[in-house]
């Protein structure tokens, strides 16, 4: 079983007034964006050809990656862990 089978098996029970990530574009730089769209292992984080970013928040591993990448710039992302009965369950291993 690889990576993705076992990740299609997890449950995810999004919080869709109160998103445990909160990302803010403006406060991104270019070296950002592009670390977001490769570092995230849920593949949250995208860019279209015109570098636009998009995010979402269902399908969140809450690993944390992001709050690493953006910890250089203040403001950038707020990140909390996720309401009791919410978020990520994970059902393999």
């Amino acid at each position: 079983m690889n990576v993705e089978q076992k990740l299609s098996i997890d449950k995810f029970a999004v919080d869709e007034g109160n998103p445990h990530i909160v990302l803010h574009l403006d406060k991104l730089d270019e070296a950002a964006r592009k670390a977001l769209t490769v570092v995230c292992p849920a593949g949250l984080y995208t860019m279209d050809e015109k570098g636009s970013m998009a995010f979402e928040v269902a399908g969140c591993l809450e690993c944390g990656t992001c709050r690493v990448v953006t910890a250089r710039l203040p403001g950038a992302l707020e990140w909390k862990h996720p309401r009791a009965s919410f978020g990520v369950e994970f059902r393999y291993g």
